[in-house]
């Protein structure tokens, strides 16, 4: 049962600059730059037979290529205890149409809605034991971060392998963005 999500691939250049954000945040566990990405559904465990339908359903998407900056970052978490650093991607109508338009996709193959609000972002690591302090220290020292723009061309189908995140990930598919 494959573990499914669609995303936009970061150029090596601008993971390379991401990964030099790593160190310095005890209890982090960091992304391998390979697997940096913005993620645009997570889709989760379905059958084969379910994976086949999204990927010719992603097949019809017709969009245009995509203008990605990312600048600043920040963390998820509960309150209690932060789940995750990541750098932020600014949020442009055509960002939030390509993820909207795959969230209606997913939803017309009966699958549950998304219940988080997209927030686009590339996850740099998974914060394990890091507390709250550790993380507000390690985002005033980088938080000016800044990447130059780029274009995405295509989004992809990735697969990951049942864990608690961060890869790896491999392309099942990819759909051409139009120029």
């Amino acid at each position: 049962m494959p573990r499914l999500f669609t995303g936009l691939e970061i150029p090596s250049q601008t993971g390379l600059m991401l990964s030099m954000l790593r160190g310095g945040l005890r209890g982090a566990r960091w992304i391998d730059p390979e697997n940096f990405h913005i993620t645009l559904r997570f889709i989760g465990d379905i059958d084969d037979r379910t994976a086949d339908e999204i990927a010719d359903a992603l097949d019809r998407v017709r969009r245009r290529t995509v203008e990605i900056r990312i600048n600043g970052l920040g963390s998820f978490g509960n309150g209690k205890q932060p789940h995750a650093v990541w750098a932020r991607v600014e949020p442009t109508p055509q960002l939030a149409e390509l993820q909207a338009e795959q969230e209606r996709i997913i939803q017309r193959l009966n699958l549950p809605p998304e219940r988080r609000k997209y927030t686009p972002h590339v996850t740099i690591a998974r914060c394990r034991t890091s507390s709250n302090a550790d993380v507000a220290k390690w985002l005033a020292e980088r938080g000016d971060f800044q990447a130059p723009p780029f274009i995405a061309g295509r989004f992809v189908l990735f697969s990951a392998k049942a864990s608690v995140g961060g890869g790896p990930y491999l392309v099942e598919e990819a759909y051409p963005l139009a120029a």
